[in-house]
């Protein structure tokens, strides 16, 4: 498992939901310095904690772990999919075109 992988997303979807490692280790109920290790990849998560982590963010699991996870697919699909919906459609058209474009 790609440690440092996983905690990179952390800290991208921790970043885009406009949280510091500090708010979101309270949230979670860890302190800052368990919070940063998890980010560094230093450390993995217990289960438990990983849960509520991907739950305060928002995020799936599957998100998380894109890269043990063999079936994860449909989360980023989804992710990807709920991203371009919230565009307006114009810019959905710029997209499905520029996917079209490079896919061909």
């Amino acid at each position: 498992m790609d440690q440092a992988a996983i905690g990179s997303r952390i800290k991208a979807a921790r970043e885009r939901a406009h949280l510091t490692q500090e708010q979101l280790a309270e949230i979670v109920d860890i302190s800052p310095t368990h919070m940063s290790v998890i980010e560094r990849g230093v450390k993995t998560p217990k289960l438990d904690t990983f849960v509520r982590i991907a739950n305060a963010l928002g995020v799936s699991a599957d998100a998380l772990l894109q890269d043990v996870v063999e079936h994860a697919n449909e989360s980023v699909m989804s992710e990807l999919s709920a991203a371009i919906g919230r565009l307006p459609q114009q810019e959905q058209v710029r997209i499905l075109n520029a996917v079209r474009a490079l896919t061909e």
